[in-house]
C-alpha cells in the first residue's frame, strides 16, 4: 500500500513486539489500542496499562513510528493518554459522538478538547 501512495497505520496493542513487527512491516504510523487502559477495574490495573503504553510510545518513538492512540477514551481517562508527549493523534470518535446525543456535537469536542489541551501543557510544564 505504501508503494501506492497509501499511508498505513497499524492498531496495536501496546507492546515492544508489535511495534517492531509494524516498522518491520513498514508501517510509518502505529495507533495503541488504549481499551485495557480505558477497561481496567481498579487504579492499579489502568496504572499498570497507562505504563504500558507510556513504554509503548516512548518505544515507538525510539524506532522512528509515529504513535497515535485511541480505543475507549473518555472524558475520564483521556487526560493521562494526551499527556504523552509522543503521541501525537488521539482517535476519540465513537465517545464524542455517543456525548453528542445529550450535549451536541460542538459541546462533546469542545469539553474533550479542553482536556487534552489541559493534559498536554501540563505535562510539558512538569
Amino acid at each position: 500500500m505504501s508503494a501506492a501512495g497509501i499511508r498505513v497505520s497499524l492498531f496495536i496493542d501496546p507492546e515492544p513486539a508489535q511495534l517492531d513487527a509494524a516498522k518491520r512491516l513498514g508501517a510509518p504510523v502505529v495507533e495503541l489500542h488504549t481499551g485495557a487502559y480505558c477497561d481496567a477495574h481498579s487504579p492499579a490495573e489502568r496504572e499498570a496499562e497507562l505504563a504500558r503504553i507510556v513504554r509503548a510510545a516512548a518505544h515507538a518513538e525510539a524506532i522512528g513510528l509515529e504513535c497515535h492512540a485511541g480505543h475507549g477514551l473518555s472524558y475520564d481517562t483521556v487526560g493521562p493518554v494526551a499527556a504523552i508527549q509522543t503521541i501525537v493523534e488521539l482517535n476519540i470518535g465513537h465517545f464524542l459522538i455517543g456525548e453528542a446525543i445529550f450535549v451536541g456535537l460542538t459541546n462533546s469536542i469542545a469539553r474533550m478538547r479542553k482536556a487534552m489541551d489541559t493534559a498536554r501543557k501540563a505535562a510539558a510544564s512538569a
